[in-house]
């Protein structure tokens, strides 16, 4: 029975990931998932799934219901009660809650997107000491001494000695029946990931576009945790002055006025400069804006310190382009116009609507870096 039912499980998680791939535009584009997120856990609504049933046969063989009668006619004294509303022709809709965890998001994210793993290329990984138990021995720290193994080679001992009394069952082990618990140790590499997001919060950036961008931040975290065993976020809003924020001032910011990019690019370097040694972490630049620049000399600025301290330093840097009724888009233009094909660190994303989320996802991730 217990193997069945292990069965019936793994088929159930089947039919689970794969409704869950066949959604995934649509969960990536829907705020609604966020808002279901525990530590490490996502409950996600799937209306339409199939699960096993009885299966009826013809109705040549008989059976309740099937005597004689004209269609209508009552069939019981019970009481009728009226309904609620009009009635409908159409199948109701059950939705049908299932925990899933980031871990698994990730991973289907990868198998949609076709996702390379990430390359720590140039990086030092901190190590850190993992301890594998491998085996038993007879020696060790009481500290390791393993309780049932040691009790069950005493009581052999006492038995084949034939000092066992099974009305006064007294077992003593002595230090030939201890049993210690042995391990290895390994030093296993934790690659350590610092993720710098940036955000245009001028009047021209309107909450579909704030909206967006916690929606791609989300899902570019999901998938950066499952490559990182230690990873640090830092957030920044700019319109004409840069300023570092917490993650619920980043997205919930209503602000107005100029932009200044530059003024969030300084920032970012300040803090990578003061707190993540290039060496030790891999760093990742996420900048979010409608495109709009104060001037053509500022812009200017930007690629100088893309181009020579920003670049120099991380892993990837990820501009992203929300489409505002608003905004000009010219910041991306400039930056294509500048780097072209020529920078391997640089992903540029146009991210018209709720829907291209996901191909956004794709160029930002699809380097491996």
């Amino acid at each position: 029975m217990p193997n069945n039912m292990e069965s019936d499980l793994n088929r159930f998680r089947k039919i689970v990931r794969g409704k869950i791939k066949q959604e995934l535009r649509r969960f990536i584009a829907n705020g609604e998932l966020i808002g279901r997120q525990g530590k490490k856990i996502v409950s996600i609504p799937l209306p339409r799934i199939d699960l096993p049933r009885f299966q009826f046969g013809s109705g040549d063989e008989g059976g309740v219901g099937q005597g004689k009668g004209d269609v209508g006619e009552d069939v019981g004294q019970g009481e009728q009660q009226p309904g609620q509303g009009e009635a409908g022709d159409g199948e109701g809709q059950h939705a049908l809650e299932v925990d899933v965890s980031l871990e698994e998001l990730a991973s289907l994210l990868s198998e949609e997107l076709e996702l390379p793993n990430i390359e720590n290329k140039g990086k030092k990984n901190v190590e850190s000491k993992h301890y594998k138990y491998t085996g038993i021995v007879t020696k060790g720290p009481e500290s390791l001494r393993h309780f049932k193994k040691t009790y069950r080679e005493a009581l052999k001992r006492t038995i084949s000695l034939g000092n066992y009394d099974p009305n006064n069952p007294i077992v003593i082990p002595i230090k030939e029946d201890k049993r210690y618990r042995s391990f290895k140790i390994y030093n296993e590499p934790v690659a350590n990931a610092v993720i710098i997001y940036m955000m245009d919060v001028s009047g021209s950036m309107g909450d579909e576009q704030k909206e967006i961008v916690r929606l791609t931040s989300f899902w570019l975290d999901t998938w950066l945790q499952s490559q990182y065993t230690g990873l640090d976020r830092r957030y920044i809003i700019h319109d004409a002055t840069a300023r570092e924020v917490d993650q619920n001032t980043f997205y919930r910011t209503r602000e107005s006025g100029g932009t200044l990019i530059s003024s969030a690019y300084r920032l970012a370097l300040k803090i990578i400069e003061e707190n993540y040694p290039v060496d030790e972490w891999n760093i990742y630049l996420f900048h979010f804006s409608d495109g709009d620049n104060w001037s053509g000399n500022d812009t200017n600025e930007c690629m100088r310190l893309l181009e020579a301290d920003i670049m120099t330093r991380t892993n990837l840097f990820c501009y992203g382009q929300v489409e505002s009724r608003y905004g000009s888009g010219q910041f991306l233009r400039d930056l294509q116009k500048h780097f072209g094909e020529k920078n391997d660190k640089l992903t540029l994303a146009q991210i018209k609507d709720r829907d291209s989320i996901m191909d956004a996802l794709k160029v930002f991730l699809g380097k491996g870096r």
